[in-house]
């Protein structure tokens, strides 16, 4: 089963943006798009829809009335060409905030939290749905497809990262606080200034170091209390 989207849109062009970035991703499904936001609550009532890509300035009804006439909310990417909804967006609880124009490295960020909600934090009872949760990464202009299980910690190279995995490692162009933002909290954390890794890839602590697959990372100052209460259940305010 496939994630199911709309895009609405009144700017034909920026329905070609996104529907030809979101060609690069086999498991997301184009249902259909509009140019007028009105004839979208026609498929919405018919169809379950997972994800819809929605502009906010269209002459027949903004985005944000749109999305308070829905009668069931699914995922909403917001796609403008202005920054100042931003605020007004998120208190509507949107996914992510996109302004035009849409470059893929932001793009994909975006994807890669909807495969998060879908995958991950809405778990269904749909096996076919049911999948190993995964992200995708851009290397060399590949998308490569990771299994969150296969990564083992992730380290900060300046403006790339590596992504260190059981099957390999990856240099992607990102920062560290932008990866670490895209994988789930729950078996995520960063714990020095230039490390993220893996909760349940640690086997050992030693002094200020953990130990994930017989290499030891260090723990930040400043991530010290945190680290060791999450993944240790140390608390050294008892001690």
């Amino acid at each position: 089963m496939k994630i199911k989207c709309l895009i609405i849109d009144d700017e034909p062009l920026a329905i070609t943006v996104i529907e030809n970035h979101l060609k690069s991703f086999d498991h997301i499904e184009i249902v259909e798009t509009f140019n007028n936001p009105l004839k979208a609550y026609r498929v919405l009532e018919q169809e379950k829809i997972d994800v819809i890509f929605l502009d906010i300035n269209m002459p027949q009804m903004t985005g944000f009335s749109f999305i308070e006439n829905l009668s069931y909310k699914p995922l909403i990417v917001i796609t403008t060409a202005y920054r100042e909804y931003a605020v007004k967006s998120f208190e509507l609880d949107i996914l992510d905030y996109l302004v035009k124009p849409i470059p893929f490295n932001r793009f994909l960020k975006t994807v890669n939290k909807i495969y998060q909600q879908v995958y991950v934090s809405n778990a269904t009872a749909d096996t076919s749905l049911q999948q190993e949760p995964h992200i995708f990464l851009k290397v060399n202009k590949k998308l490569i497809k990771v299994n969150l299980n296969d990564i083992l910690y992730i380290e900060s190279l300046k403006d790339y990262i590596k992504v260190i995995t059981s099957l390999g490692d990856y240099v992607v162009h990102k920062s560290l606080t932008a990866i670490t933002e895209e994988l789930p909290q729950s078996n995520f954390m960063r714990i020095h200034r230039s490390y993220t890794v893996s909760i349940n890839k640690v086997v050992a602590l030693d002094g200020n170091t953990v130990e994930i697959s017989g290499r030891k990372i260090p723990i930040g100052r400043n991530y010290q209390k945190q680290a060791k209460e999450r993944i240790f259940n140390i608390n050294d305010d008892k001690n």
